[in-house]
């Protein structure tokens, strides 16, 4: 067996290399390769993973660097911890409820993407669809929200039937604004993505799994995931790369026009009165009163 080549933490400081402000190593998400075969984990299990401006930093730039790495023939996303991800941190839901938006540098996932179609909250899901090898994400504890969008951005899914998954953004009085729009529509059926989105709803792995949303549902996602990964790894590495490229070229359709439609709603959304009532009933645990 081949030794595994770790490429360790991913920088969560200003993007120019692999070491933070105070001089240590982040430790973010987690990278390793094993004989084709990248390994990459959510590394914040304290928060279930959840994201901030650290965190969408960290998972772009995993991203990122695989595009670099040849020796990759397949991708496995995880979370350590309890959950895979579960959604964007409660310190942002904070920031809007008191009116403001955050500022747009290189902390922010409003930030846009240098010549790309995305900002740094739609990169971090869109990244892994970039990549010209498969992404297979093992899915346990929560998806929620950007968690959940992440979920989606994965060629392939394994999921624990016991996962809460949720594209939960309206319930803050918000809009999927990580691609999840882009990708819900390319899985299920147009009233399906309607309801998901509309209600919030959390399903769970066994749910997902007969919407079709879930690849495969089974109680050792990560396990499962690996296998695969390992047994697609093993085959011609150009021929999966073609392969992967022909498929995702029959459902392309307009991505940066729908992306920009994302970033345009949720921006006349953060801050506005309807908005700041469903974060602050949902912290004060009450029902929302929408003027």
């Amino acid at each position: 067996m081949a030794p595994a080549v770790v490429l360790g933490a991913i920088s969560v400081g200003d993007g120019s290399g692999m070491v933070c402000d105070d001089g240590q190593m982040s430790d973010r998400v987690l990278v390793s390769i094993s004989e084709g075969v990248a390994d990459v984990r959510f590394n914040r299990p304290d928060k279930r993973n959840a994201l901030d401006g650290a965190q969408f930093l960290a998972i772009v730039e995993a991203g990122e660097a695989l595009k670099h790495e040849a020796g990759v023939r397949a991708v496995v996303l995880s979370g350590e911890g309890s959950s895979f991800c579960a959604g964007l941190d409660f310190s942002g839901f904070q920031n809007m409820a008191g009116g403001s938006k955050p500022a747009v540098d290189d902390g922010n996932p409003g930030a846009m993407v240098d010549g790309g179609i995305t900002h740094r909250g739609q990169q971090a899901c869109w990244v892994w669809h970039e990549l010209e090898v498969p992404v297979i994400a093992a899915v346990h504890g929560h998806a929620l929200g950007g968690g959940f969008q992440l979920a989606l951005a994965a060629d392939i899914r394994f999921v624990h039937p016991d996962t809460q998954l949720s594209m939960r953004e309206v319930h803050w009085g918000l809009v999927p604004d990580m691609t999840g729009t882009w990708f819900l529509s390319r899985l299920v059926r147009p009233d399906v993505a309607k309801e998901l989105v509309l209600t919030a709803k959390i399903i769970s792995g066994t749910e997902a799994g007969q919407l079709g949303i879930a690849t495969h549902v089974t109680e050792s996602p990560l396990d499962d995931a690996m296998a695969l990964a390992h047994e697609i790894a093993g085959r011609s590495p150009s021929a999966v790369r073609s392969a992967k490229a022909l498929l995702e070229e029959a459902q392309l359709n307009d991505a940066a026009s729908q992306f920009a439609a994302e970033r345009k709603r949720i921006g006349a959304l953060i801050g506005q009165p309807d908005q700041v009532e469903a974060i602050t009933a949902n912290f004060e645990k009450r029902a929302p009163n929408f003027s």
